[in-house]
């Protein structure tokens, strides 16, 4: 990891642990911003919580529990590749799991069983495209990525003879789909796995 990468990551943690993350329907990011002379080499991952102004008991919980896990899948990102993306996170019960889309917004529901770092990332990924974007459609459309560098990539793991299947919005190995999925170095190999599907044409 560079040194600009860790610093921001270090200020990203430090101002998300701290009082007001977001206000009331007012997201706003949470990283500092990248020196102009560094914005075209690496961009970061950043994001809010809409929060009620007066938050009831259950709104709260969740909110310490979606804010965890958010922290923890940001740090991920933003350690492991150089993505960028703005975030604007939800917590709607009615929700029956947890959602991401193309325009940045996750949305997490009153299962308290997603509120984790796994669906984090999940949820992440399809902001980014995973599942959710043109090239998603045009390189996963068929049931197996196509592209070259995400396949590559995924060889390297699990021998000459793996891929990346495609369904549903979804991949896998490495999607993160489930809970039973989960390790930190599946957890690591879905980031470098998203980037690389990123670089191909996500």
């Amino acid at each position: 990891m560079s040194p600009r990468k860790a610093v921001i990551a270090t200020l990203t943690a430090a101002l998300l642990i701290g009082p007001g993350v977001a206000q009331a329907a007012t997201p706003r990011t949470t990283a500092a911003p990248a020196p102009a002379g560094d914005r075209a080499a690496a961009a970061t991952i950043s994001w809010s919580l809409v929060r009620a102004s007066n938050p009831t008991e259950d709104q709260r919980t969740a909110y310490d529990l979606i804010t965890k896990a958010m922290n923890a899948a940001v740090a991920r990102y933003n350690n492991l590749s150089d993505l960028g993306k703005t975030i604007t996170v939800r917590y709607e019960p009615g929700v029956p799991t947890a959602d991401g889309n193309i325009n940045g917004t996750i949305r997490f529901g009153s299962n308290r069983s997603y509120m984790n770092e796994r669906t984090a990332l999940h949820e992440i990924a399809h902001t980014i495209g995973v599942g959710t974007s043109a090239g998603w459609s045009r390189l996963g459309g068929s049931g197996t990525w196509t592209g070259a560098q995400a396949t590559a990539l995924v060889k390297q793991y699990d021998g000459s003879g793996a891929k990346i299947s495609t369904g549903g919005g979804h991949f896998w190995p490495y999607g993160l789909n489930y809970d039973n999925e989960w390790s930190t170095t599946a957890a690591d190999r879905h980031v470098h796995l998203v980037a690389a599907m990123v670089r191909d044409g996500l």
